[in-house]
């Protein structure tokens, strides 16, 4: 296969823009500039803008929950992915109800490993721990797992308590893996959840006025400070509070090696559209918060506070009453209509894998609320480089994976349900109309999105061994 040359594009890094030529060879970015060999094949990028491959580090993909399932899984949700730009993905792997963790990881695989539309790789939650369990976070490095997942919520079910997270983070400190925490107040949770449902509180805004956004803050705090009683790194996911934000920038002020990630939705939704008729389209866990956070949240992306944006991607039918049309065939899932008359039934997750990019570029690039240089540093390169995967991934650099995305900065879009590809019934973002788009996507020097066409294929992706120890940035 000749190499492939794309000719007249300017390239976009985490730190600066270059007007320059990119040849590809194989699977690799061979060359930035210089004089092409003769064979190779051009493309003409005039115009257009050159970034690295979007990496999406929070995902959940045939997930089960309640009595459904997430509607996109590894292939169905990697596509969508592609479509908007990313070409690696991280899910989780949940611990299995009993033995090692080894079995939930060797699902997670057969699951994965004969869809993947992308490159992807995992990390390993752990909900219930004991001796086995403990011993056994030592191995995962040998597997390509480098992070930890644990909860402060969902009791009974995901959380750890605060002794065991503490012998997690430890544990996992001494064989350099990353505890990632979903930090929320459990208890607090426990005890409004049924005062609510007593009083005949069951609309989807109920979802999150029983859970506090300081139950939020507190439990942020409180991951932060077990962390550094451990000697361990620390992530916490999905911040959606003003005070996350205090709290990550108290412990990076004093040193500490804290990291912190957002999502879209908690950018641009509140709780008020959780009050709409169709309120049940926004549930997810953490939920919106107020236009205040919003701001305090764009501030620490802009500061450094937060270092990526992931998606949470979690989708459920908004009706699984009502088929819809995937890839020629009708497909039906039970979704959030199963919650209609009881906010705690409805499946929490929301569509975003393949949304995260053009509504950035266009909602925070576009609106100079960041640079180019920051949109792919949040995107992309700050994941690579937290999660182990820097400059293999993340960077257009010689010798990097030829993850490349041909950016149309001009290009309109009106976004919704039909021009995202997500496996579900409805998109946060219906009749936004987008400035920026994605019109080529290359993974590992194939192209597998070309200006709407779907070229790629279930199981072209790769399970992506990572690096211990990559360093807090």
């Amino acid at each position: 296969m000749p190499p492939t040359l794309l000719r007249g594009g300017t390239i976009v890094t985490d730190t600066d823009s270059t007007r320059a030529d990119l040849l590809i060879a194989g699977e690799t970015i061979a060359a930035i500039g210089g004089p092409p060999p003769a064979d190779a094949e051009v493309v003409d990028v005039s115009g257009k803008l050159l970034l690295p491959g979007g990496i999406d580090p929070h995902t959940h993909f045939d997930l089960p929950m309640f009595e459904t399932v997430s509607s996109d899984d590894h292939y169905t949700g990697h596509k969508a992915a592609a479509f908007g730009g990313t070409t690696t993905v991280m899910d989780f792997v949940p611990t299995p109800e009993s033995g090692p963790l080894r079995a939930g990881l060797d699902e997670w695989h057969a699951k994965a490993d004969p869809k993947a539309a992308v490159d992807f790789s995992f990390h390993m939650n752990v909900t219930r721990l004991d001796k086995a369990v403990l011993d056994e976070i030592s191995r995962l490095p040998a597997e390509g797992i480098t992070t930890l997942k644990v909860f402060t919520a969902y009791n009974g079910r995901l959380r750890l308590q605060d002794g065991e997270i503490f012998q997690v983070m430890r544990r996992g400190a001494e064989h350099g893996l990353l505890t990632m925490v979903h930090a929320e107040n459990g208890d607090v949770i426990d005890v409004l959840v049924p005062e609510a449902l007593a009083a005949g509180h069951t609309a989807p805004e109920w979802h999150a006025l029983t859970r506090p956004g300081w139950g939020a803050v507190e439990a942020t705090l409180r991951a932060i400070a077990l962390a550094t009683q451990a000697g361990s790194p620390v992530y916490i996911v999905h911040m959606n509070m003003a005070g996350e934000v205090d709290q990550v920038r108290y412990a990076r002020e004093r040193g500490l090696p804290v990291m912190g990630e957002t999502c879209p939705p908690y950018l641009f939704f509140t709780i008020d559209d959780l009050r709409r008729p169709d309120g049940a389209k926004w549930i997810c866990s953490p939920p919106m918060r107020t236009e205040a956070d919003q701001a305090d949240l764009w501030q620490g992306l802009s500061a450094g506070i937060i270092q990526t944006i992931g998606t949470d991607h979690c989708p459920f039918f908004f009706d699984g009453r009502k088929p819809i049309q995937y890839e020629g065939k009708p497909i039906a899932i039970p979704g959030k209509e199963l919650g209609a008359n009881d906010f705690t039934k409805i499946p929490n997750g929301l569509p975003g894998v393949g949304d995260r990019l053009p509504i950035l570029w266009t909602h925070a690039v576009g609106e100079g609320r960041m640079t180019a240089s920051q949109f792919v540093a949040l995107t992309s390169t700050n994941a690579a480089k937290i999660f182990g995967l820097y400059p293999k991934k993340g960077a257009l650099l010689p010798g990097s994976d030829a993850d490349v995305v041909v950016w149309d900065p001009e290009r309109i879009v009106p976004y919704g349900v039909d021009a995202a590809q997500h496996r579900t019934d409805y998109n946060l973002y219906e009749g936004w109309e987008l400035k920026g788009f994605p019109v080529k996507v290359y993974l590992r020097g194939t192209l597998i999105v070309d200006d709407g066409r779907w070229l790629g294929r279930a199981g072209m992706g790769r399970f992506l061994h990572r690096q211990a120890g990559a360093s807090a940035i």
